[in-house]
């Protein structure tokens, strides 16, 4: 964000990295009440390392100390046999930190501020890293392959140093160091010296103003090491190119392209023969001694690799998610040396200028909104496939169809998941350290120096070559707050051309533009900071226009249950009743270090909290109609013909630690009113109300158009009385986005209270009611100061009056539920909600929550439907998907609140 870095300036110590080690879901820190006894150290298990050319094996079983305990030369510690004698077990991939939490050296640092205790000083010295590993057959060649490190690192394998920091810096560099020559069977053993980690100084990661940062900067290893074994001649660098016919899709031309790299003195003459699908191919090379030479089977030599009808990849909602598989082999005298495998999509991205300067992507030829949230890792980088799951999970079940990760650029797995659920990705380097220090003066890291010029160059290299077969990936951003120099560019391009990188490059997440590559298409114009909801019907600013890279109304407040986890009862005291207090859980910048603009509009458009849990609700309330207004008013613009929007990123998707802002889901996956805000703008058939011009759109994200609906909308006193209603009949909307308009509500209506409720019912040509919107607005609009805009917000000077809210009648909801459980462990509850008053008043934003036996939230839970507002008599069925496991033994209960519904809990058996 381009404005935001200037908080960010203030921020310069703040670091971080990537990927790493345990389970966060169920992680035992991660509950803990308090600091345990550090246990002492125990031998870590050996890897054993597959004997196969071709083969690679992660290692793990690490042990770590900090430099300033150990007193034995690197020769010794990398040796085998050394005793290790109170070292720290360590995850494949880890940090110190957070070797040192799964340990129990801390108390949970996600509570109140525990993280703040946390010596900084214990970090500021670099840490060994060791892991011992036996290899049975030394007849192959082995190699030891990772990147990863953070920040740099001497590598030492049987007591002799292969690497040193200046050859193994950048988190992102990849090195494959052939250690055939010191491998022996038997025991083996690898160590790095790990460096302190200084983003302002490195090309690694920094958390910026996301969250207080963590006190050893990630410093660790973060990805895989990997002991790769092969014979004379190594395969390296396998892919595909893929050329489908669009828009037909009715064939799809790959070129298959490796490197072939000869490993001894002497020449040697390699078969390299491949398939995918029932499609093979094979070549005879010969090759020098040393000699690496790229193979390239095209359709032309090879006639199976045009494929007809092929299945093509598509994000989900619009399609399926096939995948194929690239399999290599090279051999020697009839021996298999290497072998590679690549698992890859055909699908073409492309993403140009439209003619208001605004970057448009289209998937497959048709052109695709880019609704999206930003994305964070845990903070200390722990990898945790089911959690990761869960969450790009949640994206699809929240309508959206994209993640951006500004730098923290996930493992492989990461992208193989989004691969397999259709999400879109939008990785890309980080603003405001090392990676902007030669463009974004004054607001990033150190100016570059010679050697960083390879390092980045090294890095995108690498990154280029892991990303490109991953259909998810559909761009790559070089740059963040400002775009990289000609000599930066250049050699990115130069890197990312020798990858045959298949999608856009984008120079920058900011309007900025680069020597090659042009203008970005996107602006960072926030906000980051409250706003009210009509703001997003502006086209300026950060309003439904062009591509916004990374917005939002600034604080989402979690739901009670999560602020009950992360802050101390003193805590959750000053939380609602001092606006202007530093929250600790907020953001280490001073810009984002208080709530007082928000709680201001909480108290000036509800009405002054009365306590914590009226605060909590009205936050709900808030945040659900701001984030739908945003969603809705970028869903609406879509079409437009002039400055159409193209392009939203929420800032953020999620948190890596626990946060009061920056949050559609919250770090233990509780979704509140800022989740279902987002997941009813983002339903696949939606009406909805348009703040700016009263409009009642109708916005359609499948591909096949709909006809014959029927949108009414009706306006209500608080009390439930009806005040206006209006039905539009014959209402018909293309596909793929579009929208049309079925009516506008008259900007007076006689009688009608300065608070009311807007009801917004579609019905189909079946008379069977498809979306459901129930708006609270005001007949005094929220005024915004246009002039006085800063780089995070625009300053609203009145707010609507939403106070009338406060007095409608508590009206009592039944709820039923059942559940059934599937052979798989996963479960689904049936919710039947029904308003029972006798009077007119509706239920408002009523919630469901599955929850276990002692009250705790079972998550993550998916519900098709929530925060629902009924009339007397109305009712509506909800399910719930879930695991059992969750559960933790006990039988399911749903928990029903709202705004104006008395909370009651029944059984779901």
């Amino acid at each position: 964000m381009f404005h935001r870095r200037a908080a960010r300036r203030r921020l310069a110590t703040a670091t971080v990295t990537l990927c790493a080690l345990c389970a966060l879901s169920t992680c035992a820190v991660a509950e803990a009440d308090g600091p345990a006894t550090v246990r002492p150290a125990q031998r870590s298990p050996v890897t054993k390392v597959a004997s196969a050319p071709g083969s690679t094996t992660a290692l793990g079983g690490y042990t770590i100390r900090s430099s300033a305990q150990v007193t034995d030369s690197p020769a010794k510690v990398s040796s085998p046999g050394y005793p290790a004698s109170g070292w720290v077990p360590a995850g494949p991939r880890s940090t110190v930190l957070a070797a040192l939490l799964a340990d129990g050296k801390y108390a949970d640092p996600f509570h109140s501020t525990n993280l703040q205790k946390i010596p900084k000083s214990d970090f500021a010295v670099p840490w060994w890293y060791r892991s011992d590993f036996t290899v049975d057959d030394t007849s192959e060649r082995s190699y030891l392959d990772f990147s990863g490190v953070i920040s740099a690192a001497d590598v030492f394998v049987n007591g002799h140093q292969v690497a040193k920091t200046s050859d193994v810096k950048g988190a992102y560099t990849h090195h494959e160091l052939d250690i055939t020559s010191l491998v022996r069977a038997g025991t083996n053993t690898v160590a790095f010296r790990i460096q302190p980690n200084d983003p302002t100084k490195m090309l690694t990661m920094g958390w910026l103003d996301w969250l207080q940062p963590p006190p050893d900067q990630n410093m660790g290893i973060v990805r895989d090491v990997l002991v790769r074994r092969g014979g004379p001649v190594a395969l390296r660098d396998a892919h595909v190119v893929t050329d489908l016919d669009v828009p037909s899709l009715a064939s799809a031309d790959l070129t298959v392209k490796a490197r072939a790299r000869n490993e001894t003195d002497k020449a040697v003459t390699a078969t390299v023969s491949g398939s995918i699908g029932p499609a093979v191919f094979a070549r005879t090379v010969p090759l020098g001694p040393h000699e690496t030479r790229t193979v390239t089977f095209t359709p032309a030599d090879s006639p199976g690799l045009h494929l007809k009808a092929p299945k093509v990849w598509w994000p989900a909602g619009m399609g399926g998610q096939p995948l194929y598989g690239l399999d290599l082999s090279v051999s020697v005298a009839g021996e298999r040396s290497d072998r590679a495998h690549e698992d890859f999509g055909i699908r073409e991205v492309k993403a140009p200028l439209n003619r208001d300067g605004a970057r448009q992507y289209s998937i497959n030829g048709r052109r695709l909104l880019i609704k999206g949230g930003g994305w964070s890792p845990d903070e200390f980088l722990r990898w945790d496939r089911t959690y990761v799951e869960d969450r790009l999970k949640y994206v699809r079940d929240l309508g959206l169809n994209t993640v951006r990760l500004e730098g923290h650029i996930e493992p492989d797995e990461f992208f193989d998941l989004a691969d397999k659920y259709g999400v879109l990705t939008l990785p890309g380097w980080e603003c405001c350290t090392k990676w902007e220090g030669n463009v974004n003066s004054g607001e990033a890291g150190e100016p570059w120096t010679a050697a960083d010029y390879p390092v980045a160059k090294a890095s995108m290299a690498a990154e280029a070559a892991r990303l490109r077969s991953h259909p998810s990936v559909i761009s790559f951003l070089i740059g963040s707050d400002a775009a990289p120099d000609a000599t930066i560019e250049k050699n990115y391009l130069d890197a990312l051309r020798a990858a045959d990188w298949p999608t856009p490059v984008v120079p920058a997440a900011s309007d900025k533009s680069a020597p090659v590559t042009g203008s970005s298409g996107m602006k960072m114009t926030g906000p980051y900071e409250w706003i009210p909801p009509n703001y997003w019907y502006a086209k300026r600013e950060g309003g439904a226009t062009g591509f916004n890279s990374e917005t939002g109304a600034g604080p989402d407040i979690p739901t009670l249950d999560t602020l009950r986890r992360m802050m101390s009862p003193a805590e959750l005291d000053t939380l609602w009743k001092d606006p202007g207090a530093k929250q600790y859980h907020r953001s280490p910048s001073s810009t984002f270090a208080t709530l007082k603009i928000y709680d201001n509009a909480l108290a000036g458009r509800y009405g002054a909290p009365t306590g914590l849990t009226d605060y909590v609700r009205k936050a709900q309330l808030a945040q659900y109609e701001n984030v739908r207004a945003q969603f809705e008013a970028y869903g609406r613009n879509a079409t437009d013909a002039s400055k159409p929007s193209t392009g939203v990123i929420y800032w953020m998707l999620n948190s890596g630690w626990t946060s009061l802002h920056w949050q559609l889901m919250d770090r233990y996956l509780d979704q509140g009113g800022a989740y279902f805000g987002a997941k009813k703008a983002n339903e696949p058939l939606h009406v909805q109300y348009s703040y700016d011009d009263r409009s009642v759109v109708v916005v359609n994200n499948r591909h096949e158009p709909v006809s014959g609906l029927t949108a009414r909308v009706t306006l209500f006193d608080t009390d439930g009385t009806q005040k206006y209603n209006r039905t539009a009949t014959g209402v018909d909307v293309a596909g793929d986005g579009a929208r049309s308009t079925a009516l506008t509500v008259p900007s007076s209506v006689s009688g009608l209270s300065p608070t009311y409720l807007a009801r917004l019912v579609l019905t189909d040509s079946r008379g069977k009611e498809v979306s459901r919107n129930v708006y609270w607005l005001s007949t005094k609009p929220d005024t915004l100061d246009w002039a006085r805009t800063d780089w995070y917000y625009t300053p609203t000077t009145s707010y609507a009056d939403l106070r009338g809210l406060g007095s409608m009648a508590q009206v009592p909801v039944s709820a039923t539920a059942t559940t059934d459980t599937g052979p798989d462990g996963i479960a689904t509850t049936r919710v039947t909600l029904r308003n029972t008053g006798t009077g007119k008043t509706p239920s408002l934003l009523t919630d469901a929550h599955l929850v276990d036996a002692e009250g705790r939230p079972v998550l993550p839970a998916q519900w098709s439907d929530n925060q629902v507002s009924l009339w007397p008599g109305e009712s509506t069925t909800l399910t719930v998907t879930y695991r059992t496991a969750d559960l933790r033994g006990s039988a399911p209960r749903i928990r029903v609140s709202g705004w104006n519904t008395p909370e009651t809990t029944v059984p779901a058996t």
